[in-house]
């Protein structure tokens, strides 16, 4: 199946869009822009989303929903917000279509025009803190502590299946605090739920970072982040968390009554994750064989494919591989035990390793007659026998042994493209001629930056924090610098 494909260095891009296409993930759809989710990509999605909402209500949040529409003036109460979103919003004008009597179709109804333009959310800052004004009057409604699943509209002209379409699957968290303590502690924390989600679910190291002025979530004081490495040198933001000071509880008259009695304006943060994360796992494990999934976020763990040349032998295989899934099942292990008489098992197999299912189990007579099965490991294409006994236990202990490799191989790639440069020559050289994050010093100023972008197209991932204090020149400027920064091109 699928293996007529580009590899990675021929083409990368087509590489990824052919993986995500033939794997059945998702497509273009008749809307510019947006796209179609398939069931095994949507499937990828629901174990990212059961994972982060564990971690959301185990950290005290609730989930919420609030409407898909916003009225325009609400954006412009925050002048940042506006200022950020106002190209790519989708605006609604009218409320209802009339049928024309020429013949024409479908026209729009001039006297049906909106008294409001309404903005299809491109975030939910907005509305979520006109809402709040209605739910916060003293220090004992504080903290609110809530999520939203949703989709969100940004118009984007250049688009790709899951890095960026014009709507997108999201959560968006939005907190409200009495401190600025609070909120301040509250942005960290869910910036260290991102982490572990990426590093123990996705297998994907990260670095913790806070953005550049020129770089932050529009009405943000501050944005924290992490930021991963692709395996084309490219950068990707994994997640982002805002500390949003008290702009919006400003802008939308949000105060509280606190012990003493004195009314105040509360604190605010919030923090989201997209689909593009299905994205950043194909782009950060698969290979030239396919798509490659961490055994935590695969639909199907581990698919079993019995091996026959008779109907007698397909039916004593397939008995057998029931028993073997059975096993398996009782460790909570997504098993697929594919049965089919209408695809030949090594068509199946193809299937299985393109769709990146971490563990293949065949059975076949000789298998049954030895007592043993043949397992194959999809991060290494390695192929080896088990004995049928403690099955569920091997493979368990199999699934955290590529869960971990994955881990450990992106770890490995990100180190070996990561590299310090002191000079602007060098700069641009290790930027086009191997990519990856580059540590190099910054003066601080929005004018480099910008210069730095508009000359090579590399932004400043994140300032990471934890960095150590280094007095050095700006690699652009010369200018004094006081640490470094991670610069790089990305998605």
């Amino acid at each position: 199946m699928a293996k007529d494909f580009l590899k990675r260095e021929e083409n990368y891009s087509k590489w990824y869009n052919d993986i995500v296409l033939k794997a059945g993930l998702a497509e273009n759809s008749a809307v510019r822009g947006c796209m179609v989710i398939k069931p095994y990509g949507y499937a990828i999605w629901e174990k990212m989303q059961a994972a982060l909402d564990k971690m959301f209500k185990d950290t005290g949040h609730s989930n919420a929903y609030f409407p898909l529409f916003i009225p325009k003036s609400f954006l412009s109460k925050e002048a940042d917000h506006v200022e950020g979103f106002a190209k790519e919003c989708a605006v609604v004008t009218h409320y209802r279509l009339k049928n024309s009597d020429n013949g024409d179709g479908i026209i729009v109804d001039e006297n049906a025009k909106l008294e409001e333009e309404l903005i299809v959310r491109p975030t939910s800052e907005t509305i979520i803190w006109d809402t709040y004004r209605k739910w916060v009057q003293s220090y004992r409604d504080l903290p609110i502590l809530v999520n939203q699943w949703a989709n969100v509209v940004r118009w984007e002209m250049r688009t790709r299946l899951f890095l960026r379409t014009a709507e997108f699957l999201w959560q968006e968290g939005h907190t409200a605090h009495a401190t600025k303590e609070e909120a301040i502690e509250e942005t960290e924390k869910m910036l260290e739920v991102y982490t572990e989600f990426a590093e123990k679910f996705m297998a994907t190291p990260v670095i913790k970072g806070l953005k550049s002025e020129n770089e932050r979530f529009a009405g943000a004081i501050e944005t924290y982040c992490i930021e991963a490495l692709m395996q084309d040198g490219k950068a990707l933001q994994a997640g982002t968390s805002h500390f949003l000071g008290q702009n919006f509880a400003k802008a939308f008259d949000v105060k509280f009554s606190n012990k003493e009695g004195k009314e105040e304006y509360v604190w605010a943060s919030s923090w989201g994750v997209s689909t593009r994360l299905v994205g950043a796992l194909i782009m950060a494990h698969s290979d030239d064989n396919g798509l490659v999934l961490p055994p935590k976020l695969a639909p199907i763990q581990v698919a079993i494919i019995p091996i026959y040349k008779s109907d007698e032998e397909y039916k004593i295989t397939c008995e057998k591989a029931k028993e073997i899934k059975k096993e398996l099942e009782s460790k909570n292990i997504s098993v697929k035990l594919d049965d089919r008489d209408t695809h030949k098992p090594g068509w199946k197999f193809n299937e299985y390793e393109f769709k990146g299912v971490p563990v293949r189990i065949a059975v076949g007579m000789r298998d049954i007659k030895n007592k043993t099965v043949e397992v194959a490991r999809r991060d290494t294409l390695e192929k080896t026998s088990y004995q049928e006994a403690d099955i569920a236990n091997k493979i368990e202990h199999l699934l955290e042994a590529i869960q971990d490799n994955l881990y450990q191989k992106a770890l490995t790639f990100r180190e070996d493209n990561t590299t310090k440069v002191d000079s602007w020559d060098k700069f641009k050289e290790v930027l086009d001629n191997k990519g990856g994050f580059i540590l190099a010093h910054w003066d601080g100023t929005a004018e480099t930056e910008e210069k730095i972008k508009q000359e090579t197209k590399a932004t400043i991932r994140c300032i990471p924090l934890n960095s150590i204090a280094e007095k050095g020149k700006c690699v652009y400027s010369g200018n004094p610098s006081e640490k470094r920064v991670i610069f790089a091109r990305a998605y």
